[in-house]
């Protein structure tokens, strides 16, 4: 081995995919990569890259310091199979700014020490979606973009008022840094905008201008979306923000509104969007599936209860018109005679023969946060009154850790929905949405495992994926539920 690549960097292997290209080679957990056609791997961008060939050149280092070349051939788009140590075989940049409504300054002590750390990465913007400031990217990082096409670029904008932008931020380069999307937006990248709105800052006519200023980069902008801050009790020392009004509510969503009209009417587009907190602050009703544009930013909030809604109703009428069907041929096998009808009158209570009033025989419970409860309990509703057998409790949790501002699902910790859900009727299993659980972990945000939680309530917990349908299917205790 040159001396070379005795100094490069070693990613090391976390795990072989089973009957992948690396298995086959032998590679195993522990061996490190150390370069790929004789070329240094600085991260996972630069990975991908690589080995997206038909002919590749491997240097490896065995986990005895022995050190394989291999070579390698493969289908242009086929994967390698290898999972790395660390995911972006890179260390993370760390956010420059000291934004004025970042959530992460507001954490209380003595959690998990991931969840205070702050990126700022562009290449989480490609590979995870993630926001960025813009502030952390170099001309490097603005050229790799270009020539490997790593869209959508996704920015936290906030405002395109570059002095007001450094006092958001506490960054003196935060306005300068509203720049680099002109060079996005010249080389064509696409790109998804964030304004996290605070009170007497960024709103009125501030909002006004960035979304102005924003709309001159269609169609590579795609889209905008508008979200509160989440403000949670933990502020002492920090800047003085207040929570938005139902009146305030109405007019972020009414300067939306006619965006959306003009941006439709110039652009086909609705572009900015309001996330769904909007929408409940205001006591306004939901926009329906078309003024999403496709859902370009779910992630944050933009339309995730209208899809959830749209899902759980479509999947049901499907269930419907399943039973519909049956009963139709437990009706035409009746009229016939036919021996198996009491066999299909039988079948899991889900026949047009059952009683009119079926007695209660499935009884479960969901809980989630103040902001989809209403929603949950409506689509609770519905599917009792088509299962007449399902009695189905929902239990809306305050966020007693982080403060009631807080009412997203996704805050809350396992020692609230212990100390609220102890003592009530939770049935047979309770519900959970999936984001209360740390990404491939059965672990709450304050560290509390699934299997402590369980424990604690003593009661058959089902962790339900994020769609309606998955919701259906574990309302009615089918496949669906994790």
């Amino acid at each position: 081995m040159s001396e070379n690549a005795m100094n490069e960097k070693k990613h090391v292997i976390d795990n072989i995919e089973p009957g992948s290209i690396a298995e086959e080679l032998e590679l195993v957990p522990g061996d490190a990569l150390l370069l790929i056609n004789g070329k240094e791997i600085g991260d996972v961008l630069d990975y991908h890259y690589l080995i997206h060939d038909e002919t590749l050149q491997m240097l490896v280092e065995k986990k005895d310091g022995e050190v394989w070349e291999l070579l390698i051939e493969k289908d242009y788009d086929e994967d390698l199979g290898i999972v790395f140590e660390n995911g972006l075989m890179d260390d993370y940049r760390t956010c420059r700014n000291h934004c004025i409504f970042c959530f992460i300054d507001q954490m209380p002590k003595g959690m998990r020490e991931t969840l205070y750390f702050k990126d700022d990465d562009s290449r989480l913007s490609f590979l995870q979606g993630n926001y960025v400031t813009l502030t952390n990217m170099d001309e490097k990082d603005l050229d790799r973009i270009t020539a490997l096409r790593l869209e959508p670029v996704n920015i936290s904008v906030q405002t395109t008022n570059p002095e007001l932008r450094c006092a958001m931020l506490r960054n003196r380069f935060a306005g300068e840094a509203l720049k680099k999307i002109d060079r996005l937006y010249e080389a064509g990248i696409r790109m998804n905008g964030q304004i996290v709105l605070c009170k007497g800052i960024n709103d009125k006519d501030e909002l006004e201008r960035s979304i102005r200023d924003l709309t001159q980069y269609l169609p590579y902008m795609e889209s905008v979306s508008v979200v509160p801050v989440g403000l949670s009790k933990y502020r002492e020392g920090l800047y003085p923000l207040e929570p938005f009004s139902k009146e305030d509510a109405a007019e972020v969503l009414g300067v939306i509104r006619r965006w959306q009209q003009a941006c439709m009417e110039r652009h086909g587009t609705h572009f900015v969007h309001a996330s769904d907190e909007w929408y409940l602050l205001a006591g306004q009703k939901l926009p329906e599936e078309e003024s999403y544009d496709g859902y370009p930013q779910l992630e944050n909030g933009v339309g995730m209860l209208r899809l959830l809604i749209d899902e759980f109703h479509e999947a049901l009428a499907a269930k419907k018109h399943r039973r519909e069907t049956r009963a139709k041929q437990v009706t035409g096998k009746r009229e016939a005679g036919c021996a198996h009808v009491r066999e299909m009158e039988n079948d899991q209570g889900d026949s047009a023969m059952e009683p009119e009033h079926p007695p209660v025989r499935h009884r479960i419970s969901i809980a989630t946060g103040y902001l989809a409860a209403p929603f949950l309990k409506q689509l609770a509703k519905e599917c009792m009154e088509a299962f007449p057998d399902r009695q189905i409790t929902v239990y809306p949790i305050r966020n007693d850790f982080f403060g009631e501002l807080i009412t997203v699902s996704g805050l809350l910790t396992g020692q609230d929905l212990v100390a609220q859900l102890r003592g009530r009727e939770l049935g047979e299993r309770l519900l959970l949405p999936c984001n209360l659980l740390r990404s491939g972990e059965e672990v709450f945000l304050d560290d509390m495992t699934l299997e402590e939680f369980k424990t604690a309530l003593q009661v058959e917990t089902d962790i339900v994926k994020s769609s309606g349908q998955e919701l259906l299917f574990a309302m009615l205790g089918r496949e669906g539920a994790v």
